[in-house]
């Protein structure tokens, strides 16, 4: 009788383990399988952006030019004496373009930069709006190629500003020999390209 009791003990313990067993395996599985399909769909649209830069057909060309004020400077007029140029941007979306105006010096300008002046206008309304007062190129700010508008480095800045949508602003860029520079016997010129540079603010 003993061994029949133990038989059956014996038997009862090995079917609590593997009842036991079935239960843990049944559980972990449960656990790994489970999975649930969400109902909210959510969506990421981005806009569009497009920037643009269009150059007049006039552009400085100063002959013989001698050292004059800045009352004269500011004042220039004639044909050859300015360059007009439009930066406009169309935007849909929340998007913010930070851009930038920069002079690049040509290589064979002669003049040293602290014998030129520049004088930028906007001339979105009635009359220019002063946006970089008679300045020497001198002491204009240079790109570093860090610049928030993506601006080359070794350039000199003329403006920067911000698109935040669609819309386009209309420029006037003067330059003129400053009137404390010593003009030597030789035929000397210096010659600036305007560029425009813009990037996407991070969102």
């Amino acid at each position: 009788m003993k061994d029949n009791n133990n038989s059956r003990q014996v038997l009862l313990s090995v079917l609590g383990v593997a009842i036991l067993v079935v239960a843990v395996v049944g559980v972990s599985f449960a656990a790994f399988s489970y999975s649930k399909t969400g109902t909210q769909v959510n969506t990421i649209t981005t806009g569009t952006i497009s920037m643009n830069y269009v150059e007049g057909d006039n552009a400085i060309s100063l002959t013989n030019a001698l050292p004059m004020t800045d009352e004269v400077g500011k004042a220039l007029a004639d044909t050859n004496q300015y360059f007009d140029f439009t930066v406009n941007a169309n935007i849909t979306g929340t998007t913010t373009i930070n851009f930038a105006i920069t002079a690049a010096k040509e290589v064979e300008s002669t003049l040293p930069d602290t014998a030129v002046k520049v004088y930028l206008t906007d001339m979105d309304g009635t009359a220019d709006e002063e946006l970089l007062p008679p300045t020497k190129v001198s002491d204009l700010t240079p790109t570093t190629g860090s610049e928030p508008s993506g601006a080359q480095s070794g350039q000199f800045i003329l403006h920067t500003d911000t698109f935040n949508a669609t819309s386009s602003h209309d420029y006037r860029l003067r330059m003129w020999v400053a009137d404390d520079y010593v003009v030597t016997g030789d035929s000397q010129s210096y010659k600036l390209r305007v560029n425009v540079y813009g990037a996407a603010a991070a969102q």
